[in-house]
């Protein structure tokens, strides 16, 4: 957990909830991409991009999502979602996202996500605003 605090800037503490569980008695894997979505939206408050949406109708669109699952989840446990992300193109940045498990001490689960600047107005990708990227950098410096 030390170094996830010192490699990811926005972590994320929650609870493992009873109903995450499935049928096997642990946490269901679709589950593991909503603990991304709250590392995600975290980070996009952080960085500005909740309040720009409003704003510009610009803002994120998910294009893929991956997950490495590396222990089985379940309750009761406390998980943290750490979250970092890099740029990658003009319109385009790479997040990446750890869950750790204080039961186990562990790493539960790696995934990442591809992020799009998409201009909901007219419906196509556009440029990530200068003041997003910015906000970015200063974040993960």
């Amino acid at each position: 957990m030390h170094t996830l605090k010192k490699e990811y800037p926005v972590i994320v503490s929650q609870d493992v909830l009873w109903g995450d569980m499935d049928a096997f008695g642990h946490v269901n894997n679709t589950v593991y991409f909503r603990y991304f979505e709250d590392g995600r939206i975290a980070y996009f408050d952080r960085i500005g991009i909740t309040a720009s949406l409003e704003q510009l109708k610009t803002g994120p669109i998910l294009a893929k999502a991956l997950c490495n699952f590396r222990l089985p989840l379940d309750y009761p446990d406390r998980i943290h979602i750490a979250t970092r992300s890099r740029i990658v193109s003009a319109k385009t940045f790479n997040m990446e996202y750890v869950v750790f498990s204080e039961k186990y001490e562990a790493i539960a689960a790696e995934g990442e996500g591809l992020i799009v600047y998409y201009d909901y107005a007219n419906g196509k990708s556009c440029e990530i605003p200068e003041t997003i990227i910015t906000a970015l950098n200063v974040l993960e410096a």
